[in-house]
């Protein structure tokens, strides 16, 4: 093996645990699992409000929840996107 490939290697075998991976991925990138939270409550009230839809039609309720779920999630990552940016130019400016 190439010494390009042992580093790579020995980097992943270092984080024992996929807890420890998840949470350094979520102090790197806290508004990704934010979005997906949010994605798993939308359409777990989604799926309780089915139930109790009235005379709305199947398909107008899903339209409506699928709307409400990827609005949640395109809403976390343009927020996640901006602290990034404040981050990195406002924060810690370039010397």
């Amino acid at each position: 093996m190439s010494s390009g490939q042992e580093s790579v290697f020995s980097e992943y075998e270092t984080d024992a645990s996929q807890t420890s991976k998840l949470l350094r991925k979520f102090k790197e990138t806290p508004f990704v699992p934010i979005g997906m939270a949010g994605f798993a409550m939308v359409v777990g009230y989604g799926l309780y409000k089915l139930k109790h839809r009235g005379d709305m039609k199947m398909s107008l309720h899903l339209i409506h929840m699928r709307v409400a779920a990827q609005g949640f999630v395109v809403g976390a990552i343009t927020c996640g996107v901006l602290y990034s940016m404040l981050q990195e130019y406002v924060v810690k400016p370039k010397e």
